[in-house]
């Protein structure tokens, strides 16, 4: 959740991915879900007739997380993306 939204500026809120992934799931063409798996959005393709690179990863579960759960994503947080964000 965004900090200008009134999500906290806490390490629960934040996600380490790459810059192209991070600019993606800023605009809704991915989520993650609170299984913190990557889903890609069929509106990549269809707004951009694109997105071969990220597809494969559809699915996927995230390849780093940190082990202790007080330093991964708030499973809240990843709700609010996917129902708010993210178009499906």
């Amino acid at each position: 959740m965004p900090f200008s939204q009134g999500g906290p500026h806490e390490v629960s809120n934040g996600i380490l991915l790459r810059s192209d992934f991070h600019r993606l799931l800023d605009a809704g063409y991915i989520t993650i879900t609170p299984e913190y798996r990557v889903e890609v959005s069929k509106k990549l393709k269809e707004d951009f007739a694109n997105g071969k690179t990220y597809y494969p990863y559809h699915g996927k579960p995230l390849i780093v997380l940190p082990e202790s759960p007080d330093e991964r994503p708030l499973k809240d947080y990843l709700i609010w993306h996917n129902e708010n964000v993210f178009n499906g």
